[in-house]
């Protein structure tokens, strides 16, 4: 629900962001700031009462597309919150171009401050019918709205705004990264970076060099200084994916980084001060591996602090609904077609297993799109190599490891090797196959 004292400020200008924070805070609004518009989540558009967005992003670019662009997106993720945009003199045509687009009013830089709150209450007060459409709602968050979904938002927002370090659990495919990604946008460090590690990509030789960096000459090829990512994180937030793949002996020494709040770069004895919030993310169970020695005791509780886990796709089917139809939306409109999707398709989407969770179902729904002649997609549009797992002509044998080491197997087979191939049908990257393979001896 909109809060009418909320306002976000866009702006990649720090002296525009504080000047109008000082500005609407003395009049009593709830302000939150952002430099970049890509790091504005959804949640922050549905629950504001306006947002000032600046047209331009880039000191040499002033055609306003940048700013056309978030307009439309915002908009679009939802039409009830009113948007005023900020020009310069100059681009008062871009400016107007942008009112004919939906935006609710404009303001010109310098602003005059009473002229700026005038424009803003003016905005505020406009019926939802005069910004956009009075019967639209704003954008699903994109994980669903079960009760199990709801649940995770929560405790989102109880964690966000914290520093503790924060793990999240789920297999591949359940939006890990995206949680991630809203964590940080909630957090008080949404102002700076978001630093994304992705381990399970990485190979070993890199590891080491990637996340702490090095100092020209400390190995061949090293021909100049280079930050390491968590360096680099610093002030912002440091996102380390599939961090069960991080080697034993890197773990220590991530956790002296953690405790000292230092960093020391490889072929250098300086250690430099970082300042970060880490969270991390796993398909694995970082207990059974401690317990195996395949993971530091004390490195799992010191990232352990707050932990999420994201249900697999096939225990909240409820929420296949919501992501379906936002993904044929998305597709609809990036192929430019009409086409929807009905209940039956639906029902038949929810007795679909989806090894590859939210992945795979975005994956099958683009495909489903792009092939389909009709405007409702069917069931026969869909190609789904596991739906007898739940359809009720077989049933599931063995457990989940000796499905998924099956349909992987099965995969392999049709797409005649093609690992590339494989891990698009599955829905996962081709790391993690390449780690599955390798795990299940295939």
């Amino acid at each position: 629900m909109a809060n009418s004292k909320k306002i976000l400020i866009v702006d990649d200008n720090r002296g525009v962001l504080s000047a109008l924070r000082l500005l609407l805070r003395s009049r009593g609004y709830d302000v939150e700031t952002f430099d970049n518009p890509a790091n504005v989540s959804a949640v922050s558009i549905a629950e504001a009462g306006l947002i000032v967005l600046d047209m331009n992003f880039k000191s040499t670019v002033n055609n306003g597309n940048e700013g056309f662009y978030w307009l439309s997106r915002f908009l679009k993720i939802c039409p009830t919150t009113p948007v005023v945009l900020i020009t310069a003199f100059a681009e008062i045509s871009v400016a107007v171009r942008g009112i004919k687009e939906g935006a609710a009013d404009f303001i010109v830089k310098p602003w005059d401050n009473n002229k700026f709150i005038e424009v803003v209450e003016a905005a505020m007060k406009q019926p939802v019918s005069k910004i956009n459409n009075p019967d639209a709602g704003c954008e699903a968050l994109i994980w669903g709205t079960s009760e199990k979904s709801s649940r995770l938002l929560g405790l989102i927002q109880k964690a966000a705004p914290t520093d503790a370090n924060i793990l999240i659990n789920g297999e591949n495919g359940t939006g890990k990264g995206l949680i991630a990604e809203e964590i940080h946008r909630r957090s008080l460090r949404r102002n700076f970076g978001l630093t994304v590690v992705d381990v399970g990509a990485l190979p070993e030789s890199l590891f080491e060099s990637e996340l702490f960096g090095y100092a020209k000459g400390a190995f061949t090829g090293a021909t100049a200084s280079r930050a390491g990512k968590i360096e680099s994180a610093t002030g912002g937030t440091l996102f380390l994916d599939e961090i069960g793949n991080l080697p034993i002996h890197l773990q220590s020494k991530l956790l002296t980084v953690l405790q000292s709040r230092q960093v020391t770069r490889l072929g250098e004895n300086k250690p430099v001060p970082v300042d970060i919030r880490l969270i991390c993310a796993t398909n694995r169970n970082l207990g059974e591996m401690v317990a195996a020695g395949q993971f530091r005791e004390d490195l799992y509780y010191r990232i352990n602090t707050i932990s999420l886990t994201l249900e697999p796709l096939r225990n909240r089917p409820e929420d296949i609904e919501v992501l379906a139809k936002a993904f044929v939306a998305e597709f609809s409109e990036a192929y430019g077609k009409n086409v929807e999707i009905g209940l039956e398709t639906i029902q038949f989407l929810q007795r679909h297993p989806w090894p590859g969770n939210i992945r795979q179902l975005r994956h099958a729904v683009e495909n489903a799109v792009i092939m389909s002649d009709d405007r409702i997609l069917q069931p026969s549009d869909f190609t789904l190599d596991t739906v007898s797992y739940n359809s009720g002509k077989t049933k599931p044998t063995g457990t989940l490891a000796d499905m998924e080491k099956t349909m992987i197997a099965e995969a392999m087979t049709e797409c005649g090797g093609n690992l590339t191939a494989v891990a698009t049908r599955l829905g996962i990257t081709r790391q993690t196959l390449y780690n599955k393979i390798k795990k299940m001896g295939l």
